[in-house]
């Protein structure tokens, strides 16, 4: 299993020092969430700073952009990174793309999958020289004059990773894309249960391989070097599962374990501005259930052992400040776990 670092609010002048000190530790790779950064944007920096480690976004927001815009910014990518970039895509939900960026929504997984066709439609023709003619319900692409042709790079197209957490993205992401990313909220059980078994329906129907799908996700972690370290990080945990349980998207993760009612309570005080509310909603077993729990020196072993056969890939969503022993020890108890089971297996477990 390999360690990714996850910027969610990183500024993007200040990566230099930190790619450099997390490359030495041995982490695996560097993933920047779409926040209130362009994520392509610090990509680009940490691309140039670095020279090992894998560079990707979890996620950009594809329906904030075009599929050629997509396309441009990930060729540029590809290229500052000499073969190392990963795209992440995902559609984030209906109000942050019509009232955020007043970008048009409708049918997601439909759009999703009509935006990864045009965006490879694009690629196909730089790659080939072939003409660009593509022709959607929602993306239009009929021009590509050869000024407009980026160079022909020496390494493939980066792999395309989806964001994925409710059926039917999960089924497109095994459909259309070379991974899935999945939600914080995605507990052990959900993704054991209903995300590797759902991503193998998927595949067996396709007739498609997953020996190479990558499995990647963002795991909530409480953890400190401290009582006290750890006890704020509780908290903080404890507020951002309340955050995403106030999201109907996210409601079949918590119909799954019985919490149902849970995601209609905290919908309601967000909606009453009651947000100071949210964190006393999450009792022990929902916090265990959806995070990682643990003193500093547990922390290892205790998230190999969780997700083991499950993972490819894991980044941690916290703010513990990790030394650089730390780092590498998380990433040895990381790599010593196994990778998702055989296709023939997922889910099974």
């Amino acid at each position: 299993m390999l360690l990714d670092y996850l910027s969610q609010r990183q500024q993007p002048d200040s990566v230099g020092e930190e790619v450099a000190r997390l490359e030495r530790a041995g982490l695996d790779g560097y993933f920047v969430a779409e926040t209130n950064h362009d994520a392509m944007l610090t990509a680009a920096l940490v691309a140039t700073r670095s020279t090992r480690l894998t560079v990707g976004t979890a996620i950009a927001i594809a329906f904030a952009r075009s599929p050629m815009s997509m396309a441009y910014s990930a060729h540029g990518l590809q290229q500052i990174a000499r073969g190392r970039f990963v795209l992440g895509l995902g559609s984030q939900i209906r109000a942050h793309v019509e009232r955020r960026f007043g970008m048009p929504w409708g049918d997601p997984v439909r759009r999703m999958n009509e935006f990864i066709a045009a965006y490879h439609s694009v690629w196909d023709a730089w790659e080939t020289g072939a003409e660009l003619r593509f022709r959607g319900d929602f993306y239009q692409h009929t021009l590509m004059p050869p000024a407009f042709r980026p160079p022909k790079l020496p390494w493939p197209r980066p792999p395309v990773l989806l964001a994925g957490i409710g059926p039917r993205m999960t089924r497109l992401a095994a459909e259309s894309a070379d991974g899935i990313v999945c939600h914080p909220l995605s507990s052990v059980r959900y993704l054991r249960e209903r995300t590797l078994p759902q991503l193998q329906r998927a595949a067996d129907h396709l007739g498609k391989d997953l020996a190479r799908f990558t499995v990647c996700a963002t795991v909530l972690v409480a953890t400190g070097s401290s009582a006290d370290e750890l006890d704020t990080e509780i908290a903080r945990t404890r507020r951002q599962i309340a955050f995403y349980a106030s999201t109907p998207a996210y409601r079949p993760v918590l119909e799954l374990h019985g919490w149902g009612d849970l995601g209609d309570e905290a919908r309601a005080l967000t909606r009453q501005g009651r947000w100071s509310e949210l964190p006393d909603l999450i009792d022990d077993d929902v916090l265990n259930a959806f995070a990682v729990v643990a003193e500093i020196d547990r922390l290892g072993p205790i998230l190999a052992a969780r997700y083991a056969g499950s993972l490819t890939r894991l980044n941690l969503a916290t703010e513990h400040q990790f030394t650089d022993g730390q780092w590498i020890g998380l990433c040895s108890a990381l790599r010593a776990a196994p990778d998702p089971l055989p296709p023939t297996g997922m889910g099974n477990t």
